[in-house]
């Protein structure tokens, strides 16, 4: 059986590295490769890291400093082109202030998040509900 693989990292403007690794290790704990990424990274490195690892079932992301929805406006471009094929999934700190506006989140998703994580236990529930329902990819034909 194929080990399951993510691809992890912090938005861009975001230098938070703590939840990030600690992320990491409890997936890795519990038999995830995880191609981490780390701190301050753009869309484009998440859609090449994509283009590195087709076998990833998911691309998370992080963010502390509530700056997100600046950092992820080329993800529907990225999905759109095709260089994300797997779901987004976003957790954090994802607006700025004390007031959470529920309306941010809705922003995200119209970004192209198609997930949000309010708490990292959570996490490998939410991608093994998303490994459940995402379609089979169809086998390639042999070519005689």
């Amino acid at each position: 059986m194929q080990q399951r693989k993510i691809i992890l990292g912090v938005a861009a403007s975001d230098a938070h590295a703590v939840a990030n690794h600690l992320i990491a290790h409890a997936l890795r704990g519990i038999g995830y490769t995880v191609v981490n990424l780390g701190t301050c990274t753009p869309v484009e490195e998440f859609a090449e890291a994509c283009r590195e690892h087709p076998d990833a079932e998911a691309v998370v992301i992080g963010s502390l400093n509530g700056h997100i929805h600046e950092d992820l406006r080329d993800l529907a471009a990225a999905k759109a082109e095709g260089a994300i094929r797997c779901p987004v999934i976003v957790g954090g700190n994802l607006s700025v202030g004390s007031k959470k506006d529920p309306a941010a989140l809705e922003r995200l998703y119209r970004l192209g998040v198609d997930r949000i994580v309010n708490d990292p236990a959570a996490l490998p529930a939410v991608l093994d509900e998303l490994r459940a329902t995402r379609p089979v990819a169809e086998p390639l034909l042999a070519v005689s």
